[in-house]
């Protein structure tokens, strides 16, 4: 089982569970080199840590976003070797960044198989208040759950910091995400999609802007999240140097 730190802990089929894939999907990614190899213990048992589970999800966004395995190969051959769980979970978020919010609907074993954990009462109760599921209206319900959230509130029901920082904390990202995007909708608006509709007339310019709409999201999540780690960075430097 997994015990909250980054040692491979988890079995092939604690593993799939908590990645919502199955087995033998797990040993196929791992034949085709998808997957590196599980840290042997006793008796043989291969474990698996968070590196395997970040790279599972990265796998799978990217088969949703319609690449093949052989694509898949070439994109993750790309990346650098000693990427950590967090890193994939960045190229994971820039990946999706394009795909519509996911939810799906679990029972309570379900959820908690998905979650790769037993989840209490109040366990459940903060995930609902950081909004990654929805609780049922009735006993013996189904959770309605957002998978793109999921993952990330797990890890934060171990996190040694108060729930209700944690929601202060959303409530930050949500509002000036909120306004950045809504900057970015102008800029958009009144630079680039006001002068397109004086030239539609323009088949080079239409297969720009085209073009320009297909890769516009992607470029602007990546230029947002690597924005904000320097800031971040900058930020929490200054304020723990200053003390």
């Amino acid at each position: 089982m997994a015990t909250g730190t980054d040692e491979p802990t988890l079995t092939v089929d604690e593993l799939a569970a908590r990645a919502g894939v199955t087995v033998r999907t797990v040993r196929f990614y791992s034949t085709r080199g998808l997957l590196p190899p599980p840290v042997i213990g006793p008796r043989r048992v291969g474990h698996y840590g968070p590196d395997h589970l970040s790279r599972l999800a990265l796998i799978e966004e990217l088969q949703q976003q319609g690449m093949t395995l052989a694509a898949i190969e070439r994109y993750l051959e790309q990346l650098p070797p000693d990427l950590s769980a967090h890193d994939l979970a960045i190229h994971r978020a820039l990946v999706a960044s394009w795909a519509p919010d996911k939810t799906e609907d679990f029972s309570r074993a379900g959820l908690e198989r998905r979650a790769g954990r037993a989840l209490s009462e109040a366990d459940v109760e903060r995930l609902a208040a950081m909004g990654v599921l929805v609780r049922p209206e009735e006993d013996g319900g189904t959770y309605r759950v957002d998978l793109g959230l999921l993952r990330l509130g797990v890890e934060l029901l171990d996190v040694p910091i108060a729930h209700e920082t944690i929601l202060a904390a959303r409530t930050v990202l949500l509002e000036h995400t909120r306004s950045a995007a809504q900057e970015m909708t102008r800029l958009f608006r009144d630079e680039v999609w006001n002068p397109y509709r004086e030239r539609e007339g323009d088949p080079e310019h239409v297969a720009a802007m085209k073009s320009l709409s297909a890769h516009m999201q992607p470029i602007v999540v990546q230029a947002l999240v690597t924005a904000f780690q320097r800031s971040l960075k900058e930020e929490l430097r200054a304020a723990f140097t200053a003390e």
